[in-house]
């Protein structure tokens, strides 16, 4: 059983949502536009991107021609270039299993909002675990969520056993969204072999997402494990272009970022969703 609660973390300055991009090439610079949002249209595609140097600290200072975007290997132009500190929609999922009954309350670091509280206070811990369940619904729930910029915080104990969605279809979903996800693993060794798979599958969710997978040695460190994901999250580049593929076929496009470092920097990385979904295509129930 997982517990989901939405916010809009304290942490993070509010400041003006960038300005509407440019819009793609034929296209009226008025159509499409929504006040001060980012999307002007649904073909836009949106990179949260985190750029680190050889010691692991955030690259500031880049300009958009330090990057390079390509999309199934093919360049693409950037219509968006921004580093700004933005308001950010943010979901929380908390395994509430009975494995995670006595860290619950060191991993409700968001106990200054009453409601979030009240409601992992109220359900019940169950020895089952419907993680993927649990991020599918979230994911649902953050569509809703009024800020461009939307994260999503996963903390588990252990591995899914209970969920009716398989991980293909998790992952398929995670890639429809420019949602970052960061996960943080409280595995035990008890069980080698399952914190293994569960390891593996938390990777893959950040991986997909553009987020980073944690795995601390002790619950105490989830604390300071959330201050590293604000701070990354704060120290975001956000990159888009309109892909020159405008095939609405619902096929999987592939995206990299390359970073071309200023001269006298040292080599820079970027890390961003592995890729994401066209829309279109013919409609799927399958993956469940």
């Amino acid at each position: 059983m997982c517990a989901v609660g939405l916010f809009a973390p304290p942490a993070l300055a509010q400041i003006p949502v960038p300005s509407s991009p440019p819009p793609p090439p034929g296209q009226d610079a008025n159509a499409g536009k929504q006040g001060s949002s980012i999307k002007v249209d649904v073909n836009l595609v949106v990179l949260h991107t985190t750029v680190l140097d050889d010691r692991q600290r955030f690259a500031e200072g880049l300009k958009s021609e330090n990057f390079r975007v390509f999309e199934d290997k093919v360049e693409q132009k950037l219509a968006v270039f921004k580093r700004e500190d933005v308001p950010v929609s943010m979901g929380l999922v908390i395994d509430n299993s009975g494995s995670m009954r006595d860290k619950r309350p060191r991993v409700n670091f968001t106990s200054s909002i009453p409601e979030l509280k009240e409601a992992l206070e109220r359900i019940d811990s169950r020895g089952s675990t419907a993680m993927r369940d649990a991020i599918l619904g979230s994911l649902d729930h953050l569509k809703k969520a009024s800020k461009d910029k939307k994260v999503l915080l996963v903390v588990t104990d252990g591995e899914d056993n209970a969920s009716r969605n398989s991980l293909e279809k998790m992952i398929r979903e995670i890639q429809k969204t420019d949602t970052v996800i960061y996960t943080i693993g409280l595995l035990g060794q008890e069980n080698k072999k399952e914190a293994k798979r569960a390891r593996k599958v938390l990777e893959q969710i950040s991986a997909a997402s553009g987020g980073l997978a944690y795995f601390p040695e002790n619950v105490d460190d989830v604390h300071n494990i959330c201050e590293q994901v604000a701070h990354d999250i704060r120290n975001q580049y956000i990159l888009a272009y309109y892909p020159t593929n405008t095939r609405r076929d619902g096929t999987f496009r592939s995206i990299q970022v390359e970073v071309i470092p200023p001269r006298g920097r040292g080599k820079l990385i970027a890390r961003t969703r592995n890729g994401y979904y066209a829309p279109g295509g013919p409609t799927s129930a399958a993956g469940n």
